[in-house]
């Protein structure tokens, strides 16, 4: 049985403000933006090229066992592209305030770009340059067509 990661809840204190974020800063497509159930909203966001969203809600947690996440209380999420340099102009050029690319190493995968959501969750952008060639949609039909 396959087991995939799809939607992360994000705890945010304002989604409509952390819906244009990262709708109009971070360039992610808003999927949903609708009250679900009576009394809870969700807005679902998606990264392009990914297969795992982000969903803000006032009560999402309220149906799950365990504490309530504070509002920026996420750290490490974590996006990859294949040039961060292009990223990094895209994002600016969108308002975005992130950092500089850091490269840890020469190796593919250690160079990092770094930014926060108006609440603080924190965010990592990976360069992982082998994705220009081999996108992860196309290594996962290969995959399951190797099983």
């Amino acid at each position: 049985m396959d087991f995939t990661l799809e939607v992360i809840p994000l705890p945010v204190s304002d989604i409509d403000r952390a819906r244009d974020f990262y709708r109009d800063k971070v360039g992610f497509h808003v999927d949903i933006d609708q009250e679900v159930m009576p009394g809870m909203r969700v807005v679902q966001l998606t990264p392009p090229g990914s297969g795992c969203s982000i969903a803000l809600g006032d009560t999402l947690w309220e149906s799950t066992p365990g504490p309530t996440p504070a509002a920026g209380s996420y750290q490490g999420l974590q996006l990859c592209v294949a040039d961060i340099k292009a990223a990094h102009a895209e994002l600016t050029a969108r308002g975005l305030e992130v950092s500089e690319p850091q490269q840890y190493a020469p190796d593919d995968g250690a160079t990092f770009m770094y930014f926060k959501d108006p609440d603080g969750n924190g965010w990592a952008v990976q360069e992982y340059r082998r994705r220009a060639t081999e996108p992860l949609h196309r290594l996962l039909t290969q995959q399951a067509a190797d099983s």
